[in-house]
């Protein structure tokens, strides 16, 4: 089976789909600064050239988990959208791993607590080692 690649086009179309009537102007890119909640990180506005960028070195990763927990960690950081970004982040790794056979991400409910302290520094430092071992 033939399985669309996880590009820009994509990530938006997820984003669209989980944001559907509920998130204004879901699938598009934000237009707008944003602050995330218990950090002093603000993420810089989007474009859609440099996201393309940035994807394309994602998908040089050759390992497929690594390859989807990277892609993962920047769709949450990178805050794309207006809203949704970690849903969609997760949707689009599992895409990943699911069109390779190499399983799926879960955080347990027991552990989000800690998953949301741990996204909050690597938000803030860009230190993703911790986040892929902790993921893994």
């Amino acid at each position: 089976m033939d399985y669309p690649n996880v590009d820009f086009a994509y990530i938006c179309k997820i984003n669209k789909t989980t944001g559907s009537n509920l998130i204004h102007q879901s699938g598009y890119i934000r237009q707008f600064g944003v602050t995330i909640s218990r950090t002093t990180w603000i993420p810089k506005m989007p474009y859609k050239e440099e996201i393309i960028e940035e994807l394309k070195e994602i998908e040089k990763i050759t390992n497929t988990t690594q390859r989807a927990i990277t892609l993962m960690l920047y769709l949450m950081r990178r805050q794309i959208f207006n809203d949704g970004n970690k849903r969609t982040a997760i949707l689009c790794a599992n895409k990943v791993l699911i069109s390779n056979g190499a399983g799926l991400i879960n955080i347990p409910v027991e552990l989000i607590s800690e998953f949301k302290e741990r996204l909050i520094k690597y938000y803030e430092t860009k230190k993703i080692k911790d986040m892929i071992d902790f993921i893994y």
